[in-house]
């Protein structure tokens, strides 16, 4: 990272992002949950509430009943983050079930047809309008396919908002075989993967009873993650201590403010604002380069989209310069 100044005072406010007391830690807290089949995400956003007893909670992305696999769900403050995260890229094990034999050849040369911009229309029983629609599909691979049981297993990376039930019967319908899907798992939201700390409901449930019971709240720091690894995609600025509370408040970070930045930032750009200890302060809209950031001494570097710190974490350190003082008097 630039350091753009190394002259500032460290506050005593914040904690570095695992060393959260628990309370805090839960607060801007999120699970890398294996969802169940059955239960709709909506019913395990809302157990996973109730067993951590916490005020809000959010998921980034819906999986339908019967599908499995990583749900991201946010806790309390973490849960502004999830407008960010519902819109990142989706990662997608799918098996098609296909109504006649086909050749491995052909299915590999209709997922291969069916990438980039693809018409959709969600299927009868989506929870959305059913509105013609393009979503885009990154990529298609086929992994296995048992041409007697007319089985295939593909991997799909697509935008969000795409629905695989449809993109199967595409398939089917390309094939002339007709098909549906008999079977999804999600591996991956944005960047958090099925690798990344995949915990089950029971985990966070036993996590949950250690803690009430023996007091041991390791079993609790293993399940719940930072917010802050949602965010490790983004391009960084790290905001003085005595700079943090005014962006809390929606002030727009300054040049005096800047402490250090990423390289390669350009205008308009999507970048998070940290503090000094590594803590998420907020979403922000580039206003300079980083070029620019090197060089000029005065103007506004960034200006928020979305807070995430609570306000008053760290004092209030604005009104102390020469000219507010002035004007006081």
């Amino acid at each position: 990272m630039n350091v753009r100044s190394s002259h500032f005072t460290l506050l005593e406010s914040g904690w570095s992002p695992l060393r959260r007391p628990l309370a805090e830690y839960i607060k801007y807290g999120m699970i890398n949950l294996d969802k169940p089949s059955n239960p709709s995400s909506h019913e395990v956003v809302s157990w996973i509430k109730r067993i951590l007893k916490c005020d809000k909670t959010g998921h980034a992305g819906t999986l339908d009943p019967k599908v499995t696999g990583a749900l991201i769900i946010c806790t309390d403050r973490a849960t502004r983050l999830v407008k960010s995260q519902q819109n990142a890229g989706k990662t997608y094990i799918g098996v098609l079930r296909l109504h006649d034999t086909v050749s491995s050849k052909k299915v590999d040369a209709a997922l291969q047809r069916l990438t980039g911009p693809c018409f959709q229309r969600p299927p009868l029983i989506a929870a959305v309008k059913r509105q013609l629609r393009i979503r885009n599909i990154y990529s298609n691979q086929l992994i296995e396919y048992d041409k007697h049981r007319h089985l295939a297993v593909f991997e799909t990376h697509s935008e969000a908002g795409t629905y695989i039930r449809t993109l199967c019967v595409h398939l089917g319908l390309i094939l002339g075989a007709g098909g549906h899907m008999e079977e999804l798992r999600r591996i991956r939201t944005g960047v958090i993967s099925e690798d990344d700390h995949l915990s089950t409901m029971h985990d966070v449930l036993d996590a949950q009873w250690m803690y009430e019971n023996e007091k041991d709240d390791s079993y609790l720091r293993r399940v719940i993650l930072p917010c802050e690894y949602l965010l490790t995609n983004y391009k960084r600025v790290v905001v003085k201590d005595s700079a943090v509370n005014a962006v809390c408040y929606g002030a727009k970070l300054m040049i005096p403010g800047l402490a250090r930045f990423d390289d390669g930032i350009e205008r308009d750009d999507l970048i998070v604002l940290m503090t000094t200890k590594g803590e998420a302060i907020a979403l922000a809209y580039a206003e300079m380069t980083s070029s620019q950031m090197t060089s000029v001494d005065h103007g506004i570097v960034a200006r928020s989209k979305r807070v995430i710190m609570d306000r008053d974490t760290y004092p209030r350190r604005w009104g102390l310069g020469p000219v507010a003082v002035k004007s006081v008097h």
